[in-house]
């Protein structure tokens, strides 16, 4: 399992759910604590205020999930597929992802601090709105991705790929852009001169 952020833990879990599918279930409202799940189908599950709190996930399906204002709090994914899932509100705080997919992903709104996505593919991903503040998106490749409106204050973009990724309104403060690739990244202007005066540029109006 990858090493999370700062070198914590993973939660120690207290129980095993191996190989159940709830295959179209509406799951709203359930709570588990520390539990390991393994081989769990959740496939077009409904979700409305769901609550895991450091729970594993291994090899678990989430593909065309819908989850609001659900919490995934300090749980570990691995081996995790998310493909055409979607997050809206969700609190995803401390979480991490190893060797997971999330092609067609949204996320809308919603706290996703201190997520670890370290080498994460994000290409067809697409976060708006998220607060992602202290995010480990170290070696992350999010090529032709779209992160708008994002709040990414303090988080590690340490060779990340952004190429080509929508990053309008997001907050550029964390970018050293020696350590990151924007070629052909969209940004407004006002983003354009931040990420400038990073470099050293001298920027005036004429």
């Amino acid at each position: 399992m990858a090493e999370r952020k700062h070198g914590a833990k993973a939660p120690a879990t207290e129980s095993t759910v191996t190989g159940e599918s709830w295959e179209g279930r509406d799951i709203s409202g359930v709570e588990h604590t520390r539990v390991l799940f393994v081989n769990l189908d959740l496939t077009e599950v409904v979700d409305d205020g769901a609550v895991f709190t450091e729970c594993i996930f291994r090899n678990a399906k989430l593909n065309c999930s819908s989850h609001t204002s659900a919490a995934f709090v300090n749980c570990s994914f691995t081996g995790c597929s998310f493909f055409d899932s979607r997050f809206t509100e969700c609190k995803m705080v401390g979480s991490m992802f190893e060797r997971c997919s999330f092609e067609l992903m949204e996320v809308k709104g919603g706290n996703w601090s201190h997520v670890g996505l370290p080498s994460a593919k994000l290409d067809d991903a697409t976060f708006s709105g998220v607060r992602m503040v202290g995010a480990d998106l170290t070696g992350a490749r999010c090529v032709g991705g779209k992160l708008r409106d994002v709040e990414l204050q303090d988080a590690w973009l340490g060779r990340a790929d952004l190429t080509d990724c929508d990053l309008r309104g997001s907050d550029l403060g964390a970018i050293e852009p020696d350590e990151v690739t924007l070629r052909g990244a969209i940004v407004t202007a006002e983003q354009a001169i931040a990420i400038a005066q990073a470099m050293g540029l001298d920027v005036r109006a004429e």
